[in-house]
């Protein structure tokens, strides 16, 4: 295999063209490379066992298996049915490995007859590792492949020793965490994947469309700042009495994640008076174990953050997209897997960030001239990567491989980093300023901003970081939005050269609310010289937890408050005669849920008089991240 030899030098990383420094990794990103086939598809042979865990509950498996044996092994646990992806599976097959796919436990043909969303996962998978590295036919190189929950079941057998590589897409170890709620999606997946007696037989594709006038209709949040315990949970733990709340919730979770799996879904059952764990469950387990804990922390639970990424074992090809849903805890996984993982993990990792939604195309500005864009790098799509990937960890290849590779959005190239984010980026501040101006320094005096939020007729969600068949995700045109009374709009001046934002981006937002609780959102756009301003990234915050770390605490109305908004990161260049432009809002419905404003207490919705400071006392404003000259400072 031909070696990709990535730059070296410092000055050129986050610029470098992938197309010069892996030419053959480029190929491979955009769909071309074909791997010849071993083997004709009538010599793969196919068959069905039943894989025992430790509690003693059967697991559906298949094996495909190649004619020449002892072989290296690619595996998939699922809840997605088994067989789904059989002809991928057996083109797999075909190139010289075993393929083993598993119904997950309580879905497809797996024991027992319900689903406890992602409970089991983590020593399911180890005890599937400990199983097949003792099958006849295993050679010792075990690989897996597969995204989202898909890519969460891979996570969890890298904490076996003898997990060879993974390459979990779209998912990471539930690390990052938003202060506000998935709505829209989850309310018809968690009816309609798995097993039980509350399940619909409709696919959360249709079932979403069908459930889109009970989506809008609902989706109100008005929680208190500590949901009190269920009197079942405080039978079980009267520890919980003697309590504060906020240590109640910390020493829950900590309980939690010293137990075993059938312990864990207890708790969660006695929390909510469930007989069974679904995904809108675990979103709402956050007011039980407090808001830093994410849905996908409860496939990972543990103490310490450090103490996971110590637990792993095998190198990973992280591939993700500018417009997933997740982009953020993959960012963190790979943030904290540089920093804190095992050296050999660490050093042998890789990171992939394509133009693509979770499970869509994303980005579409120059889908005529850039077919590349009208597909996604999620398996099946990505077998010929992986195959390379795998020959890379099995030949010792990997440092041939680029640390990082991106998609520069607007100059629709990929380029390559020594990491990410580069070296080389920058911040840049972009302030807030009279009449709608986004300009790169703060304005000397200027009387604030304010709209009104209704939750009866929240900002909509137009497209972006989403996951559905009912809207569109991606770079929508978000100007029809931009014109509501409820979102305020600053638009920088137009740039008179390119310039290329790549990294983290963060909004310092000084702002004051006539509630005792609300929410404020932040979109970036990129906005073209025919008026489409075409959505980024678009990240919320609620304001409760204004400070992330802490305890919740309710607003004073009409104080001034120092809020930051993570926007996650991008990377776009901004043409020449474009714009860049920053939304505020107070919604993002239904991706999220909407925030009553009443701060738990109980009674209608109300509106929220929200007022936005750009001041020298209060410079909101904007920090992207650039590489290269600073064109709007001209």
């Amino acid at each position: 295999m031909t070696e990709f030899n990535p730059p070296r030098d410092a000055q050129n990383d986050g610029l470098q063209r992938l197309t010069d420094a892996a030419p053959e990794l480029e190929t491979m990103l955009i769909g071309g490379g074909n791997s010849s086939a071993l083997f004709a598809a009538s010599e793969i042979s196919r068959e069905t066992v039943r894989v025992t865990m430790r509690d003693g509950v059967r697991l559906a498996t298949d094996l495909y298996l190649p004619p020449r044996r002892p072989a290296p092994a690619i595996a998939m646990r699922t809840p997605y049915d088994r067989a789904k992806y059989a002809e991928a599976f057996i083109a797999l097959a075909q190139r010289g490995y075993v393929v083993i796919s598993q119904d997950c436990r309580g879905t497809g043909d797996s024991e027992p007859d319900s689903w406890d969303f992602y409970v089991y996962e983590r020593e399911d998978g180890l005890d599937f590792v400990e199983w097949l590295i003792r099958q006849e036919w295993f050679d010792g190189f075990l690989a897996s492949c597969g995204g989202s929950y898909v890519a969460e079941t891979q996570w969890c057998m890298a904490m076996h020793p003898r997990m060879s590589a993974i390459a979990p897409e779209v998912g990471g170890l539930g690390i990052a965490f938003y202060t506000v709620h998935f709505y829209m999606f989850n309310n018809a997946y968690s009816r309609s994947v798995g097993k039980g007696s509350d399940k619909v037989p409709v696919s959360y594709e249709v079932l979403e469309g069908q459930m889109l006038k009970e989506t809008l209709a609902g989706g109100y949040f008005n929680e208190p700042l500590h949901e009190p315990f269920s009197d079942a949970l405080l039978k079980r733990y009267p520890h919980l009495r003697s309590l504060p709340p906020s240590k109640g919730k910390r020493w829950l979770w900590e309980n939690y994640s010293a137990v075993g799996p059938e312990q864990r879904a207890e708790m969660i059952k006695l929390a909510l008076g469930k007989k069974n764990v679904t995904i809108d469950d675990l979103e709402s387990m956050s007011a039980v174990f407090g808001h830093q804990t994410c849905v996908d922390a409860h496939m990972f639970p543990r103490f310490r953050n450090t103490e996971l990424l110590q637990s792993l074992k095998a190198p990973g090809l992280l591939i993700t997209g500018w417009y997933d849903w997740f982009l953020d805890d993959v960012f963190a996984t790979w943030d904290l897997l540089m920093r804190d993982g095992p050296e050999s993990v660490r050093s042998r990792s890789r990171l992939i960030i394509t133009p693509g939604a979770h499970n869509m195309p994303g980005y579409r500005e120059g889908r005529e001239e850039h077919p590349e864009l009208d597909r996604t790098c999620r398996f099946p799509n990505s077998s010929e990567l992986l195959l390379r990937w795998y020959d890379a960890v099995r030949q010792n290849t990997i440092s041939s491989w680029p640390m990082a590779a991106y998609y520069l959005m607007g100059a629709n190239e990929w380029y390559s980093a020594s990491g990410w984010p580069p070296s080389t980026a920058k911040p840049l501040a972009l302030y807030l300023a009279p009449g709608g101006d986004l300009m790169p320094g703060p304005p000397q005096d200027s009387e604030p901003d304010n709209y009104t939020y209704d939750p009866e007729d929240p900002t909509p969600t137009v497209g972006g970081s989403i996951v559905s068949y009912v809207y569109t995700p991606g770079s929508v045109d978000v100007s029809k939005v931009q014109q509501r009374n409820d979102v305020l709009s600053y638009t920088s001046n137009q740039l008179q050269h390119s310039l290329d934002v790549v990294g983290p981006l963060r909004l310092i937002l000084y702002a004051s609310s006539s509630a005792v609780d609300t929410d404020f959102s932040a979109r970036l756009s990129d906005v073209f010289p025919d008026g489409r301003a075409i959505q980024l990234q678009n990240r919320m915050l609620r304001a409760r937890y204004h400070n992330l770390h802490g305890d919740p605490e309710l607003l004073k109305p009409d104080r001034i408050y120092h809020f930051e908004i993570d926007m996650c990161a991008t990377a776009n260049r901004f043409k020449a005669g474009h714009r860049l432009r920053l939304d505020i809002s107070s919604a993002d419905f239904p991706k999220f849920d909407r925030n009553t404003n009443r701060g738990g207490e109980p009674g209608p919705p109300i509106p929220a008089l929200q007022t936005i400071y750009h001041d020298l006392e209060h410079p909101s404003h904007l920090l992207v991240s650039v590489i290269g000259n600073h064109p709007v400072t001209e």
